[in-house]
């Protein structure tokens, strides 16, 4: 199993970035999807979720409502997490999660560093 994060950097305030995460050795479209961030002395906290194709609901932490976007990409084994109007305290390092109700797998994390 393989989770690896790619598309996160230095961004000024009110920016963008878009996160991926690609997935392999398991069946993606079964699982439902995380991202989470820890940012600077702050625990792991899940930031959105989308579920399996089946199900497809979506959770947002309320820091990033109507900011954040989570999708996914069955047919890429992808999800992605588009990040709008970004503030200094969505720095962190961000990882995806893959997770069904008996297991879990986790990414390596990309770091996202918002500053002027």
């Amino acid at each position: 199993v393989q989770l690896v994060e790619s598309g996160g950097g230095l961004v000024q305030p009110g920016g963008s970035l878009r996160l991926s995460c690609a997935a392999s050795g398991f069946t993606f479209s079964n699982y439902a999807m995380s991202w989470y961030r820890q940012g600077p002395g702050k625990e792991r906290e899940r930031v959105a979720s989308i579920g399996s194709t089946a199900g497809g609901s979506t959770y947002y932490v309320d820091a990033v409502k109507g900011r954040f976007t989570i999708s996914r990409d069955d047919a890429k084994n992808t999800v992605y997490l588009q990040m709008n109007s970004l503030k200094s305290e969505d720095t962190g390092m961000y990882y995806c999660n893959a997770a069904q109700p008996d297991r879990s797998w986790w990414g390596q994390g990309t770091q996202v560093t918002v500053s002027s």
